[in-house]
């Protein structure tokens, strides 16, 4: 059986050819090909260690099964469609949810697991009946504006939570990250968040050097006294040791709030295996449906360990695409890091003593960069919002996801913010398009024009997906 481990070597192993890649199937020089692998888990890193800090899970564990998680979807994939998986952004605000209702790490985890399991049955959908099930159930509209009520929830997270820590570190904690995302080029670029985070460690320990102690709300809510950059956690831990380890619990209020973070987790799949293919000049419609599992899988086992959950990282296809080097030699690599890393308590140790201002400097960006996501997808697929049919059941669903509201069915079961509505926005727009009159129903491709092999034009589709 071909797992896509074996690797010909590219030319001379050293440099490719002007104009050349080095394909999935194909290898630079073993140190070269390590040298990749470690920069593809820099590339990572900003973005996977701040989302299960963001979540309230172990750092060091989320890294080592985002290791893990990346061994399953290029053994899954057979090696065709190099990627590597690191926590997914998209549940923060689900996890924000669940711990303000109460809700612990395990309950967080045990509705995650629910999420990969949807997630992998959805793959299999996909393999049997082909990716127009997903386009026609969730049109451009639709997953937009789940995308886009995901990421502005959090806001209420950044402004009563981490902002209030420390609010000028946060303050210039956010100028910079803006002007490294804007400023800088290349590869410093993409790990503009993580340089923001390494520039709020340096200020909060300039502050805490000069103007002593902070008065203000620490991590708990608490209004005391304290230093802004404790590190007193990193001299107790040890160099070398597993993360903990838990196992998941199910709650239903819990599951509900979080199934809604499936439609990001396909439409974020979806384009990430259209881009690669785009890139590698390589067919990988086929390849869609097993993608998609394969992070449901991964995520499975990630959560339930007591990890995060898992998706396909675009930051690495910057690095692919800066390097023309799509060699899958090189994500086992990244992968082989990712798993050293996870056995560092101390490494986590240090991601954990993030301050809280720091924390609100990053996220004001980087929630909103979420939320905004979901406009490139509206743009990307020329959804009209002047029809009534997509303005309507977005505007109502973004409003209730963004303001949280809340709808008591019984004394014990209710739906309120993301879960409410994504709801709202799938079935309102199906529901309106049922009725809507012919001329309100568009009819355009379901992805970009003439580069897949199910482009043709739909009566029951609403634009195509693409992924910024």
């Amino acid at each position: 059986m071909d797992l896509g481990v074996r690797w010909k070597p590219h030319g001379d192993g050293r440099t490719p050819a002007p104009g050349a890649v080095v394909r999935p199937d194909e290898r630079l020089s073993w140190p070269r090909t390590v040298g990749l692998g470690a920069q593809h888990v820099v590339a990572m890193f900003g973005a996977s260690f701040v989302a299960p800090v963001l979540m309230g899970l172990d750092p060091n564990l989320a890294i080592m099964m985002s290791g893990v998680a990346t061994v399953v979807f290029l053994l899954a994939t057979r090696g065709r469609v190099p990627s590597y998986l690191g926590c997914s952004l998209s549940f923060v605000g689900v996890a924000a949810v669940i711990r303000a209702d109460g809700g612990t790490s395990a309950t967080v985890t045990g509705a995650v697991f629910v999420v990969g399991v949807a997630l992998f049955l959805v793959g299999l959908a996909v393999q049997r009946f082909g990716a127009r099930i997903i386009h026609a159930a969730m049109p451009p509209i639709v997953t937009g504006a789940v995308v886009m009520l995901i990421g502005f929830n959090l806001a209420p997270v950044t402004a009563k939570t981490y902002w209030p820590q420390d609010q000028w570190t946060a303050l210039l904690v956010m100028l910079f990250t803006g002007l490294a995302v804007v400023c800088l080029r290349g590869f410093w670029s993409r790990i503009a968040i993580f340089l923001g985070l390494v520039f709020g460690y340096g200020v909060s320990w300039a502050f805490d050097r000069i103007f002593g102690k902070i008065h203000s709300v620490d991590a708990s809510g608490r209004l005391t006294d304290h230093w802004r950059l404790d590190l007193s956690g990193v001299a107790k831990a040890d160099w070398i040791g597993l993360p903990d380890l838990h196992g998941p619990s199910f709650q239903w209020s819990a599951i509900l709030v979080a199934l809604p973070v499936v439609i990001a987790l396909v439409a974020e799949n979806a384009g990430h295996v259209k881009a690669v293919g785009e890139m590698t000049g390589d067919d990988l419609d086929g390849k869609l449906g097993t993608a998609i599992s394969a992070d449901g899988a991964a995520s499975m086992l990630s959560t339930a360990v007591g990890g995060p959950p898992n998706t396909t990282y675009s930051e690495n296809i910057g690095v692919m695409a800066a390097t023309r080097v799509y060699s899958t030699a090189a994500y086992w690599a990244a992968a082989g890091f990712a798993l050293l890393f996870g056995v560092c308590p101390k490494f986590g140790a240090v991601v954990a003593a993030i301050p809280g201002g720091v924390l609100g400097g990053i996220t004001v960006i980087l929630y909103g960069m979420i939320g905004l996501l979901g406009a490139q997808i509206w743009i990307n697929a020329k959804v009209d919002l002047r029809n009534p049919l997509n303005l309507v059941p977005a505007a109502a669903g973004i409003v209730i996801g963004v303001g949280d509201v809340t709808m008591e069915f019984t004394d014990t079961f209710e739906l309120s913010g993301i879960a409410l509505g994504t709801l709202v926005v799938i079935t309102g727009y199906h529901a309106l398009r049922a009725f809507a009159p012919a001329h309100l129903k568009t009819q355009e491709p379901l992805l970009d024009e003439g580069t897949s092999s199910y482009d043709e034009p739909s009566h029951d589709s609403e634009g195509q997906r693409a992924k910024s």
